[in-house]
């Protein structure tokens, strides 16, 4: 009998394969994207400090997209993260 493997720990452990490799800093944060079945996620993470900096969601109110998990949605979450990103004077 062949168990089919969790999914969330198949994300989890190319979650950890990226962790090791990858590190956001004040001048250069870590963008982490997720997506649900229902909504797309965005985070610029600085983990010397370990804090977010910005983020943005499908679940704001801010962004009026009429489906939350599409292409159409993708590009409104990036634009919003970008804005927000600007505002707090981070360029790269």
């Amino acid at each position: 009998m062949i168990i089919k493997a969790d999914k969330n720990a198949v994300r989890k452990k190319r979650h950890g394969r990226v962790r090791s490799k990858l590190a956001g800093t004040t001048q250069r944060p870590r963008l982490n994207v997720f997506r649900s079945n229902k909504h797309i996620y965005a985070q610029l993470i600085d983990d010397s400090k370990r804090i977010t900096l910005a983020s943005a969601s499908t679940m704001e109110k801010e962004l009026s997209v009429e489906s939350t998990g599409n292409i159409d949605a993708a590009v409104a979450v990036g634009a919003l993260i970008a804005k927000r990103a600007i505002e707090k004077g981070i360029t790269e």
